[in-house]
This record gives structure tokens, C-alpha cells and sequence, in this order.
């Protein structure tokens, strides 16, 4: 018996020393324990008999940064959380391989032809606040922008998606006359944050009236909290889209698992999770989502192309600074 037992346990150690280690950059939130991360991850290796590995970093433009910084010498061998903002100049970095997916089918409110990132999600930008502290939200972003009474509190534009989502829906607003905007809410800002999480956090503890999250965001309140308090204004200029993306880089150790984590996060499977727990639209009209995505508000969809942002961003983001340093 001791025999077989220790054959048993050399056999095991020996499947465990081969097993593949598919390693994904990806943001803080999603790799949480209320995130979608542990989920898919127990979905994922179920499947492909690896070990999936999640590296979570700061947020979404920080994940691009660290590329940057990284290049062919990357450890990932696949980028999930970067958005359709940035996927312009991420395969200008020439380390992505094409997917090869067919994404006809997939649900999304712009059409997505995009030969090297697969859409995993989407939302829309939203100011979130308290019905119990702020009886009247603003109704347009430029209201919000021109209050100095409303205390905002937003994320930077450098590392975080929603921080360069709020840069292109102050651009698609107001134009040319950005850098005004920017100066009008630097006034009443109470502080711009690395991430989104951080941002959140300090908005549920009463350190603002409003916070930059997204339209789907009261669903979690309304399923977890048990409360409606939580809702997003509604802006008549409309909210600004983003489709958060992944891609296997070219360079990719194990580039068979990372094809196959890529099918998997469009597969039902990933699909059905990411609406509970990433609070975000599924990229499959058949995915499940909690009843309280049910009484989210329509909204109008803003949205620039990605060759668009790519050969504006630096100089938004030079405005953005200029403005939030005086």
C-alpha cells in the first residue's frame, strides 16, 4: 500500500510540475474577492487542467503603462482591462497576436471589428450619488462640471480607464473649450485618485457628493445593500461607452492556453459571471444578469473611434494637467 500510495503521490506532484501557468495582467477590482477573478479562475482551470494566474494591477491605463515599460520581456501572456480607448495604441506596440474569433455575434453597442482585442464587457460613464444626501443631481455634464457647490470626486486619466473615460466625455461635450471645463471642476473637486476603487471607496464614506463609476454600478446596492439610495445621474448630452478588452500577446509562453482563456471569456461560462460581479454588460445578449440590471437607466451612448483618441490623448491629458495644476 505504501508503494502504490507513493506512486500515486510522484504521479500527482508530476501533473502538477507540468501544468501550465497562464499568467493575465489585469486590474485590481477584477482579481478581488468580490470580483469576477476567483470565479472565472475556478471556471477556467476546470476546463484547461492550468494554473490560471491573475496579476492585478492599479487600473486599466495602467496596465498599458506597464507594458510599455515591460515589452517583449513581459512575464503576461495575456492583457485583460484595457479599453477600446486604448487598444490603438497598444497594437502600435506591435506585441499583440491576432485572436482570430469570430465576434459577429457578440452584443455591443458600437460594431467591433478589431483584429487583435476580443470584447469581454461594456458600460456606460456615470456620476454616482446618494438620493439621501442629494435630493437633485445635476442633469447634464455640464451642469455637474459648473456647480461649485457639488463636491466631485473622479479618477486620474494617467492610470485609470474611468479617469481617461471622464477626459473623453469632457471632450466630446465640450471641445475646444476643455481646458475651461477642467479649471470650472477643479474648483470643487475633492481629490482625483489613482483608481476607481479608491475613488468609490471614499465616496461610500461620505467624502463627496458625487463619484465617477458607471451606470451599472447602484445594481450592486440594489442586489447586495438591499437599497436604491445609490443611483447615477442621468445626463441629457448622453454618457460616454467603454468596451473593456483582452488580447494574448505575441510573445505569450503557453500561447494554446491563452487562445483558449480568450474563446472562454465570450463562452457563457466567463459570460454568465461578469454582470454579478464586474457590474458591467455581458457581451452576450443570453448572459445572465442580476434583476436589478433591469431598473438601470437607458442612456444615451457618446464614443470617439480609437484611432481618434490615440492621436488626441496626449494632448487631452496635457490640458487635463495644465488645468487641475493652476
Amino acid at each position: 500500500m505504501k508503494t502504490i500510495s507513493t506512486l500515486a503521490l510522484s504521479a500527482v506532484l508530476a501533473t502538477a510540475a507540468q501544468a501550465e501557468t497562464l499568467r493575465v495582467y489585469t486590474y485590481e477590482s477584477f482579481v478581488s474577492e468580490w470580483g469576477p477573478g476567483p470565479e472565472i479562475e475556478k471556471r477556467f482551470e476546470a476546463q484547461c487542467q492550468c494554473d490560471l494566474e491573475f496579476v492585478g494591477l492599479q487600473d486599466g491605463v495602467a496596465l498599458l503603462n506597464r507594458l510599455k515599460l515591460e515589452g517583449a520581456q513581459s512575464d503576461a501572456d495575456v492583457i485583460l482591462g484595457i479599453d477600446d480607448a486604448l487598444v490603438a495604441e497598444a497594437e502600435k506596440l506591435g506585441l499583440f497576436a491576432p485572436h482570430g474569433l469570430d465576434l459577429s455575434g457578440l452584443d455591443l453597442p458600437v460594431d467591433w471589428q478589431d483584429r487583435y482585442f476580443v470584447p469581454y464587457d461594456y458600460g456606460y460613464f456615470a456620476f454616482i450619488y446618494n438620493t439621501e444626501k442629494l435630493a437633485e443631481p445635476p442633469k447634464s455634464l455640464k451642469a455637474l462640471v459648473e456647480n461649485p457647490d457639488l463636491k466631485v470626486i473622479y479618477q486620474d486619466p494617467r492610470t485609470s480607464t474611468p479617469g481617461q473615460g471622464l477626459m473623453l466625455w469632457l471632450n466630446t461635450v465640450y471641445g475646444p473649450e476643455a481646458d475651461r471645463a477642467w479649471k470650472a471642476l477643479a474648483g470643487h473637486t475633492v481629490t482625483i485618485t489613482p483608481g476607481w476603487s479608491e475613488a468609490y471607496n471614499l465616496f461610500l464614506e461620505g467624502q463627496g457628493d458625487m463619484v465617477l463609476s458607471y451606470t451599472t454600478s447602484p445594481a450592486y446596492h440594489m442586489t447586495y445593500d438591499n437599497t436604491d439610495k445609490y443611483r447615477a445621474a442621468v445626463f441629457e448630452e448622453g454618457h460616454y461607452t467603454q468596451i473593456e478588452v483582452l488580447g494574448r500577446l505575441a510573445h505569450a509562453r503557453h500561447p494554446e492556453a491563452a487562445n483558449d482563456f480568450l474563446k472562454f471569456m465570450i463562452s457563457p461560462a466567463a459570460q454568465d459571471v461578469l454582470a454579478g460581479t464586474n457590474w458591467m454588460y455581458p457581451v452576450r445578449a443570453d448572459a445572465k444578469r442580476p434583476e436589478a440590471f433591469e431598473k438601470l437607466p437607458k442612456v444615451k451612448a457618446l464614443h470617439f473611434k480609437p484611432e481618434e483618441v490615440a492621436a488626441k490623448r496626449k494632448e487631452w491629458i496635457a490640458t487635463w494637467r495644465a488645468a487641475v495644476s493652476q
